[in-house]
């Protein structure tokens, strides 16, 4: 009795661990978690905001104290930084319009769009020639029935307010260019009596000297 007792005991604790490690599993796996992970890699520090676009494996995230933002895709695997004045804009696009846009140097487009039938979209765009934007699906016909879906109406609200937020970074002062390189240091040449006499200056003495002899009285 006392070894199935023992035997028992052991499955239970057995069963125990293994539901822990698989708590702990699922957790670290969460993909939100392991996007904020990849942000946080590639920024080189803490995400002081970032949106996940669920079930895409694709994130951006902003570093205040560094003035920088980061996006990342395939669960954070792969990730690209920008300087924070290289965030030219945002568009909201509903459907393939865009319908909500907020640029450097331009007044907000105020968004004209409340549901969906496609796709809803927040494209980030950037003064970069190699990648010029980056596009976060938040809603897609096939999220229709997932746990963590967003559901269309949702989707929009929350573009319109990365849209806000995006606007209010593009009115903050130009902080990140590269500070002027320091002037160089003044020389200041050494005295002249320090310098050794020049080749002129030694013939022009014998020359004085030649001719004090030639006037010397007879």
């Amino acid at each position: 009795m006392d070894e199935v007792t023992r035997l028992l005991a052991l499955l239970g604790v057995a069963g125990i661990a293994v539901t822990v490690l698989a708590g702990i599993a699922r957790w670290r796996m969460n993909e939100t978690r392991r996007l904020r992970r990849g942000l946080q890699v590639v920024l080189q520090g803490d995400t002081h905001g970032y949106l996940v676009a669920l079930g895409r494996g694709r994130a951006v995230g902003f570093n205040f104290t560094r003035n920088q933002v980061a996006v990342v895709w395939d669960d954070g695997a792969w990730g690209l930084v920008y300087a924070l004045d290289e965030l030219m804009g945002a568009e909201v696009i509903v459907d393939s319009l865009v319908v909500g846009r907020a640029h450097r140097g331009e007044t907000r487009r105020a968004l004209d769009a409340f549901d969906a039938v496609d796709r809803v979209a927040l494209r980030l765009v950037f003064d970069d020639p190699g990648s010029p934007d980056f596009v976060l699906d938040l809603w897609l016909p096939e999220d229709e029935g997932r746990r963590d879906e967003l559901p269309p109406a949702e989707a929009i609200a929350e573009a319109n307010r990365w849209l806000a937020r995006i606007e209010a970074l593009l009115r903050r002062p130009v902080t990140t260019r590269r500070p002027a390189a320091p002037p160089a240091p003044a020389v200041t040449p050494p005295p002249a009596a320090d310098l050794p006499p020049s080749p002129f200056q030694l013939h022009a003495e014998g020359e004085e000297d030649e001719g004090e002899d030639d006037a010397a009285p007879i």
